[in-house]
């Protein structure tokens, strides 16, 4: 038993950098085992459930609350993601049936803006040491058909209370030194985390409020009232779905999402030299505007780590470990990190890895609650997860309590995407999408032209 669990856990910290690096023990908690009674069982102990589970027990300490796992807290993306808590609505508004203009948006993007904030002060108040540390977030234009997007990204977001401000060259250089940049907008609404801290630290705290959390306890049957698992059942009162990219794995639900994985890369830390040539402000996130955009942090060790899409998606197993690393990828990465960070060029990449995360048909997120069956569920985050988690669990508990507060107006409650095409349909339509933004990518690079091939994915892509 001990040497078992001393693999599970070396297995548990090659996941990710963020795993990797944490100094507590990834040893599982006790799995569930045997009849539990409850109030709120929750499926998931990622960021959705954690959270929810949290807010549950702050607004309500008499509730009993247990939350399962298949492998351990923090094990899939919240573990794994490239640490960004940044703002922005995880959906369009034309998927949600709003202009962009609406009041309903603006009061959506308002409240992702808020959940910034609230993580940061959870995390102060219940003593989460993750890192955090609030700088705001770049998008940077280095083609001119990057340089348009740029223009219509910052249209819409003053259009909606997106809060997007366009730099001048002068600005971005107090920000960081990037060369090629040739436009730049900066988002105050983003900070800079340690997720895998977060998420552990969450477990935690969660705990101390009295959540019962069983780990290696994989749920085989989710309906009303009652969670099978191989060796135990609960029944409570209200069941909560958190498994995003996860759910395709359960009975029935192999559709709900496409399970897409982004990677990255981080350097060994960089010595102080390298960090004064590259002017990056700690706690600055970093992106651009490829159509397989990249997304990168400087790390609280000094590491850049950097990510981005374009993994391939396997037809067979769509969610697998070999999924998590792509030799393609990582040069890719690696050419970016070159390219945009000269003065790391040397640098040692230690680390690669990867998560899968939950693409619904029109790219927006959902939280459902039916107050007859009490089976909630949210996700389909499509990459805005850190944030959007937070959102979906203060939701959620005010769904499952019966509060009539603003959070469960908000466009994405009770927003149901329809299912995506059987397979191999939803696998033709994953590797088109990928092959066609890389070539999209290249061309755009050589020609400075805009690549009009991307039109063909419009029927794939998110509603504009």
């Amino acid at each position: 038993m001990v040497s078992e669990s001393n693999a599970l856990e070396a297995n548990y910290r090659t996941r990710s950098l963020w795993l990797g690096g944490l100094s507590e023990p990834l040893t599982p908690r006790a799995p569930l085992a045997g009849a539990v009674d409850c109030d709120v069982v929750i499926v998931g102990a990622g960021f959705t459930g954690l959270w929810s589970a949290y807010y549950l027990k702050r607004l309500d300490p008499d509730l009993r609350v247990v939350v399962l796992e298949r492998e351990i807290a923090g094990f899939g993306p919240s573990g794994r993601n490239g640490g960004w808590v940044s703002g922005g609505i995880g959906g369009s508004p034309r998927a949600y049936g709003l202009p962009p203009e609406s009041e309903e948006i603006r009061r959506a993007n308002r409240e992702t803006h808020a959940a910034v904030d609230e993580i940061g002060r959870v995390a102060a108040r219940e003593g989460i040491e993750c890192a955090y540390r609030k700088e705001g977030s770049i998008t940077i234009a280095t083609s001119e058909p990057q340089r348009a997007r740029l223009a219509q990204l910052l249209k819409r977001s003053n259009r909606s209370g997106g809060g997007l401000r366009a730099l001048v060259p002068e600005e971005l250089a107090t920000f960081i030194s990037l060369p090629g940049a040739l436009a730049a907008a900066h988002s105050p609404h983003a900070a800079r985390i340690d997720p895998g801290r977060l998420v552990r630290g969450l477990a935690r705290v969660c705990e101390r409020l009295g959540v019962v959390i069983y780990e290696r306890s994989e749920a085989l049957e989710v309906r009303p009232g009652v969670v099978h698992c191989a060796a135990g059942t609960t029944r409570g009162g209200a069941v909560l779905q958190t498994t995003e990219s996860y759910t395709t794995l359960l009975a029935g639900q192999r559709s709900r999402y496409l399970p897409l994985y982004s990677l990255m890369i981080a350097t060994e830390p960089l010595p102080a030299d390298v960090w004064a040539q590259i002017n990056w402000r700690d706690g600055l996130l970093i992106s651009d505007l490829h159509h397989l955009f990249f997304y990168a942090q400087r790390t609280s060790d000094g590491r850049i780590a950097i990510g981005g899409r374009g993994a391939p998606y396997r037809l067979r197993q769509p969610i697998s470990e070999r999924n998590e690393r792509s030799a393609v990828v990582r040069e890719r990465l690696g050419q970016t990190l070159r390219r945009h960070f000269p003065a790391a060029a040397g640098a040692a990449i230690t680390h690669h890895w990867g998560g899968p995360l939950a693409v619904p048909r029109d790219w927006s997120m959902g939280v459902c609650f039916d107050p007859v069956t009490r089976v909630g569920w949210a996700g389909g985050y499509a990459g805005h997860g850190v944030v959007a988690a937070n959102i979906a669990g203060r939701t959620l508990a005010d769904l499952v309590l019966g509060r009539d507060t603003e959070l469960v107006t908000l466009p994405w409650v009770q927003h149901r995407s329809r299912a995506w095409e059987p397979e191999p349909l939803r696998f033709l339509a994953s590797r088109a999408i990928v092959r066609t933004l890389e070539k999209a990518d290249r061309f755009e690079d050589r020609s400075g032209r805009p690549a009009r091939r991307v039109r063909l994915l419009t029927p794939f892509l998110p509603p504009a």
